[in-house]
């Protein structure tokens, strides 16, 4: 059962008869008024029809992208024989996007409606709602039966990809190292392409003298790319994942760098594997490739969130080489900005170094370079001290991990995806992957 606004407002009424008849004893008036009040709220609930009797279907997209508008339906019917009344809520959490204010419902008798209720999610994952709860308003409206009827929904919040919009401009490199258009790489590349004449700043390395004696002109050999490279990610979901740095966590920031160096690494002919690990599996993407893949890497990512533990970075390296693949380029998306919390992962760095070329991603805050250089006041004094403390403690990890025989890109969320991205192509053109 639930009362309205009506019944508030019914009960103050009853101000007028005790003010009038005040001369009487007025404590027995106002009490009068407020069980009269009561009871006809309870008859009018009682009289409200049984929401229980109400069947609810939910359509619903199985996935969607983050920050877009989903359009959810919810579909009505009364099995009974009496008209519903009311309002309908949405149990779904907060980050889901739902309305805030309650639906308003009318059904008649043995009728079917269908019920729109747009989402709009604010958050990567899995949402459910495992009910709706309708309110079946009485005949006066002063109170009505409520009830919780089953109709589970769940949606699969996948990442934005907003890092989408640098991939134009990296395919265009790409297929300017492929040999797609007149512009091909210059010097030593993997695999021979085709000839053409020598153009002055070209690689004299490259000349083929005896296409040279044959053709009467200087002739020069273009490379292409190899492919069939096995790239392999490796994310870590640990705690220092969840940081926030500046509108999202940082593992968001390392999801929109996977996915542009998967879709770039796709065109190019190379074989993508993914794990997102803390001492845990939390996701595997391996054996997938052309169209599916980016499907394939969305689906699996977008419900793993960070954990509030260290990562074991020695088990991290034995789910690597699990994947029976001899990786040409493994990248390692971590946030080592602690030298005492880095101790594992600089330990464990050497054994995956040798033969094989590893890139350490981090995503960094930008705004702790704004810190430093605040010095105007005694407490922007201290801030400064202790952003200048956290840079120089990551500048020493990110030396370490130069000396372990990896390299290291770190930037803001925005930044990291393309500059990983531009690091692979330029792995591409001096032919070491």
């Amino acid at each position: 059962m639930f009362v309205t606004g009506r019944l508030p407002a019914l009960i103050a009424l009853g101000v007028i008869p005790v003010i009038v008849l005040s001369g009487l004893d007025s404590w027995w008036v106002a009490g009068g008024w407020l069980v009269l009040c009561l009871v006809t709220a309870g008859a009018d609930a009682a009289a409200a029809a049984d929401p229980r009797r109400v069947r609810v279907q939910r359509e619903l997209p199985r996935r969607a992208l983050l920050h877009s508008r989903v359009e959810q339906t919810l579909r009505l019917r009364a099995v009974g024989g009496r008209r519903v009344r009311g309002l309908l809520r949405d149990a779904w959490q907060p980050t889901a996007g739902a309305p805030a204010q309650r639906i308003p419902v009318q059904l008649e008798p043995d009728e079917s409606i269908s019920v729109a209720v747009p989402l709009r999610p604010r958050r990567r994952g899995e949402l459910v709602s495992q009910f709706v709860v309708l309110r079946s308003n009485g005949p006066l409206g002063l109170a009505g039966r409520q009830a919780r009827l089953p109709a589970r929904g769940a949606l699969r919040v996948l990442p934005p990809f907003t890092a989408r919009r640098h991939l134009p401009s990296r395919l265009a490199r790409l297929r300017e190292l492929d040999g797609s258009t007149s512009v091909l790489i210059r010097g030593p590349g993997t695999e021979f392409d085709s000839l053409r004449p020598y153009v002055r700043g070209d690689d004299v390395r490259s000349i083929d003298w005896r296409a040279t004696a044959r053709a009467g002109t200087t002739m020069l050999r273009t490379w292409r790319p190899e492919r069939d490279r096995h790239v392999v990610v490796v994310i870590d979901t640990g705690r220092t994942s969840a940081a926030r740095v500046g509108d999202g966590v940082r593992l968001d920031a390392e999801i929109e760098a996977t996915l542009l160096l998967a879709a770039l690494a796709a065109q190019a002919g190379d074989h993508v594997h993914v794990i997102m690990f803390d001492r845990l599996v939390r996701a595997r993407v391996s054996g997938v490739d052309g169209e599916a893949l980016l499907p394939a890497l969305v689906d699996a990512m977008a419900p793993v969130e960070p954990s509030l533990i260290d990562t074991d970075w020695d088990g991290a390296f034995a789910q690597l080489r699990a994947l029976a693949v001899r990786p040409s380029l493994l990248v390692l998306l971590t946030a080592q900005d602690e030298p005492d919390a880095a101790r594992g992962f600089l330990g464990s760095l050497p054994g995956v170094t040798a033969g094989t070329q590893v890139l350490v991603g981090t995503v960094t805050d930008t705004a702790l370079a704004e810190r430093a250089r605040a010095r105007g006041t005694v407490g922007e004094v201290y801030r400064a001290a202790a952003a200048e403390q956290t840079l120089a403690d990551a500048a020493r990890v990110a030396a370490a991990v130069r000396r372990a025989g990896a390299d290291v890109v770190a930037d803001a969320p925005d930044e990291l995806p393309p500059r990983i991205a531009d690091r692979y192509l330029q792995l591409k053109a001096a032919g070491r992957l």
